[in-house]
């Protein structure tokens, strides 16, 4: 099987607190390194970086387009703000365009609407249901997915300016959306729970805003795919092109359970309810995180599994597991060194992390850096909940694989 790695929500060096190397260049040359086949360009509302895509990146026919040995695909993320039904909404939507001429059809409407050159990510006055009927005039082939469909402050079911349900975000263009980020803070499992989501095919993306944190959550297709298969893949669920998408633990996102950081609060949806959703410190409103949204919302048990959807793997990123095992930073030169090694003799770090049989890890890799892809790969990891914009943090390491390291010290 030929596995096509996506990719489709990252932002440009454009958009606000990202890297200077989110370029182009330093795009490529991490999808090799971390074996992602296809990237979203991200922020292609933005004038500069609109340029820079329609100057670097070759079209190869059927909305794909390449640079350097890798696809990308026109995308874009938008912060729709705007008041509704007696509330202000916070919604982020991830777009999708076939082709430059729909790119720059849909930044002629939008500019009408917010000032896409301030920031890659523009902040628009534009209801969603409003764009999406717009969007789809321009072409009926874009496509708009709801992004991280769950965080508190900017998504479309947030617990701070979301909604209740899909259909009143988009009314009557609820239909054309076929598809709904999963976020750093849910996966699969957790939006199984809620029936109404059952018609939508879950993505993932890594959102990222560094050339290294790309792929940190990607879908994985059988085969390559090109603009028209990707809309019906999506729209039909396929989970023969689809096979599964490769996420965060949820614990580990920032906003997965409630809390007060001021404070260090961090409370599970039970132990919210029993404060009335007011810190235990200085009573001020916990922020409600996505488990606790979930519960909410959701009408089925936790464990549900949705049969016709494609599945899910969770991952750690392989620079995080050796930091973790040599107990340094992700950005030292002892980390960054073993990092490089191991890409160097494997190929990509998918294939470390999913693919190398285990016997040849065990036996090529350093042991506690190889006990911590094993135990990646099996599950057997311990997640602190994140809380309100605090990421959670991961012991991938039991107290056997502790004591097995000590015993190793000996010979």
């Amino acid at each position: 099987m030929d596995k096509y790695i996506c990719d489709f929500h990252i932002h440009s060096k454009y958009s606000r607190a990202t890297s200077k190397d989110m370029d182009i260049a330093h795009l490529a040359q991490w999808a090799k390194i971390k074996g992602i086949s296809l990237v979203g360009s991200g922020d292609f509302t933005h004038p500069e970086w609109s340029k820079e895509l329609k100057n670097r990146l070759d079209p190869k026919g059927d909305g794909i387009f390449e640079c350097e040995g890798v696809d990308f695909m026109l995308t874009a993320e938008v912060s729709n703000i705007y008041f509704k039904a007696g509330k202000t909404r916070k919604v982020h939507n991830i777009l999708f365009a076939p082709d430059f001429d729909t790119q720059d059809e849909i930044n002629r409407f939008l500019a009408y609407y917010g000032k896409l050159g301030s920031d890659g990510r523009p902040t628009l006055d534009l209801p969603c249901n409003k764009m999406a009927k717009e969007l789809f005039k321009i072409n009926p082939d874009c496509m708009i997915i709801p992004a991280h469909a769950w965080t508190p402050h900017f998504s479309v079911f947030g617990s701070n300016f979301g909604f209740d349900k899909i259909e009143e975000c988009f009314e009557e263009q609820t239909n054309n959306i076929y598809s709904l980020e999963t976020g750093l803070s849910s996966d699969p499992a957790m939006n199984w729970r809620w029936s109404a989501l059952d018609r939508l095919t879950l993505i993932s993306n890594s959102d990222a805003h560094s050339p290294s944190r790309i792929g940190r959550e990607a879908n994985v297709f059988n085969g390559a795919i090109n603009y028209k298969e990707l809309m019906a893949i999506l729209k039909n669920k396929d989970k023969e092109r689809f096979l599964y998408t490769v996420e965060f633990y949820p614990q580990e996102g920032k906003y997965h359970w409630d809390g007060h950081r001021q404070c260090g609060q961090r409370l599970s949806p039970k132990e919210s309810k029993n404060v009335n959703n007011r810190c235990p410190s200085c009573g001020k409103k916990l922020t409600i995180g996505v488990m606790n949204r979930v519960e909410a919302l959701s009408d089925r048990e936790d464990g549900f599994v949705a049969e016709d959807s494609p599945g899910y793997m969770n991952m750690i990123p392989l620079i995080e597991i050796i930091a973790d095992a040599l107990d340094v930073g992700t950005d030292t030169i002892s980390a960054q060194r073993e990092y490089n090694k191991l890409i160097k003799n494997f190929g990509t770090e998918f294939k470390i992390l999913f693919d190398v049989p285990k016997e040849d890890i065990l036996k090529c890799i350093a042991h506690k850096i190889a006990r911590g892809i094993i135990n990646v790969r099996e599950g057997k990891v311990e997640v602190t909940p994140g809380y309100d914009g605090v990421y959670g943090s991961i012991n991938l390491f039991s107290e056997k694989d502790e004591e097995e390291k000590k015993q190793l010290t000996f010979f």
